[in-house]
């Protein structure tokens, strides 16, 4: 027990840095697919690939037959893309924190399938893979 008492700062900072590791990956934030797995639901058809960047961005390159709706205005805009409810949805942004955010989101809304890029278009880039302009 004296040791707890004498050391009670070091053990509260060894709690609190613990916590700051694990918070992120107990943030529900949706399921996650590499360019590998993207690569096929996009093969496979019947894919809609959801970019949630701003328009400047999207603009900047994308991902071949992405829909772009950015993040902020995701919610107010779920009618025009109430159809993909039941197919696979792959959520995009520039390094796949948006689109995580952007998962759960859907997920809430009824969206069966929903998956967030990992990496987001910037891995998406460094494999190689085609950017449209």
């Amino acid at each position: 027990m004296k040791f707890i008492l004498d050391n009670i700062f070091l053990i509260g900072i060894a709690l609190i840095s613990g916590g700051a590791l694990l918070f992120p990956m107990l943030q529900r934030r949706g399921a996650k697919v590499s360019q590998f797995q993207a690569t096929q639901y996009m093969n496979q058809g019947k894919t809609l690939v959801l970019d949630v960047r701003d328009v400047g961005e999207f603009a900047e390159g994308h991902l071949p037959n992405a829909k772009n709706i950015p993040l902020a205005e995701l919610n107010n805009r779920l009618k025009e893309i109430e159809k993909s409810k039941n197919a696979v949805v792959i959520t995009v942004c520039a390094k796949g924190v948006r689109s995580g955010n952007a998962t759960a989101l859907l997920s809430k809304a009824g969206f069966a399938q929903v998956f967030s890029l990992e990496g987001g278009t910037d891995a998406w880039k460094s494999q190689g893979m085609p950017i449209i302009k």
